[in-house]
């Protein structure tokens, strides 16, 4: 006998698995069984469930839930690409961060996932020309998550931040698609001049703890950028760079460092 095919299977696999996951979370911790429905089981999709998370954990006595659920809200309704970045932020961690062991964690528990995300919102604010909700939102997810990205910087899909701590990216920083960092990252500029002045990285990129990348400089894609590094200078693509000031030191090692996640090389 043959089953019908679940509607929200065949429409969107990513969320039907979350929400099985949560209903296996239930099962196994009752006590959090108030959590996993409110933040995913009580919703029909992954939009409406990263913007109720959004509004929990961002909301504070000068802006509520409710009007900041409302702002996410309409922000999904109307960029579809919003949702389908956050599936690929999602899916990027769940392969990419040892940690990660299903699909549930991220949305409820990973911080750089929860930035990403907010930001992501923020920049379709921006772009709206509503400035001051954006720049709201950016206060706020640097107050709760300790990550500081400006609303105008533009991020690609399938970013994953791992830890996140101490994250800062400017203002006319770009960062591609499937690119992963570590905490202590800064995408950051070399003066006061208002113009073009932030990197810009390329796919593919992998950017390790405590690395700075200043100035408005290209990192290629499918690059390494070792811990600590300061890059104040254009990176090649597919190579590895490394100290301070940083310099070549070898190849990527690999077609996609950022899924990988190989931060060692060797010297030269």
């Amino acid at each position: 006998m043959s089953l019908k095919p679940n509607p929200i299977t065949a429409i969107d696999p990513v969320w039907e698995r979350i929400r099985s996951e949560a209903e296996a979370a239930t099962a196994d911790e009752p006590v959090l069984g108030g959590l996993f429905h409110s933040s995913i089981l009580h919703h029909k999709s992954i939009a409406s469930a990263l913007s109720f998370r959004m509004s929990l954990k961002l909301s504070s006595g000068e802006m509520s839930e409710q009007i900041l659920r409302e702002i996410a809200d309409e922000a999904y309704a109307s960029d579809p690409g919003l949702s389908e970045a956050g599936r690929a932020d999602l899916v990027a961690t769940y392969e990419r961060d040892p940690t990660c062991h299903r699909f549930l964690q991220p949305i409820l528990y990973f911080k750089g996932y929860q930035a990403v995300q907010a930001h992501r919102v923020a920049h379709w604010l921006w772009k709206e020309g509503r400035r001051d909700l954006a720049y709201f939102l950016q206060m706020r997810v640097s107050e709760v998550f300790g990550v500081d990205i400006h609303p105008a910087a533009r991020m690609g899909k399938g970013i994953m931040i791992d830890h996140a701590h101490s994250i800062v990216i400017g203002e006319t920083a770009t960062v591609g698609d499937n690119v992963s960092m570590l905490h202590s990252v800064t995408l950051g500029g070399t003066g006061k001049e208002e113009e073009d002045r932030h990197p810009k990285i390329g796919d593919g990129v992998l950017i390790g703890a405590g690395a700075k990348v200043l100035g408005n400089i290209k990192v290629g894609h499918c690059s390494r950028i070792a811990a600590g590094s300061v890059v104040l200078e254009e990176v090649p693509p597919m190579k590895t760079v490394a100290g301070v000031p940083a310099r070549i030191v070898g190849e990527a090692g690999c077609a996609q460092p950022s899924v990988v996640m190989d931060h060692l090389f060797a010297g030269g």
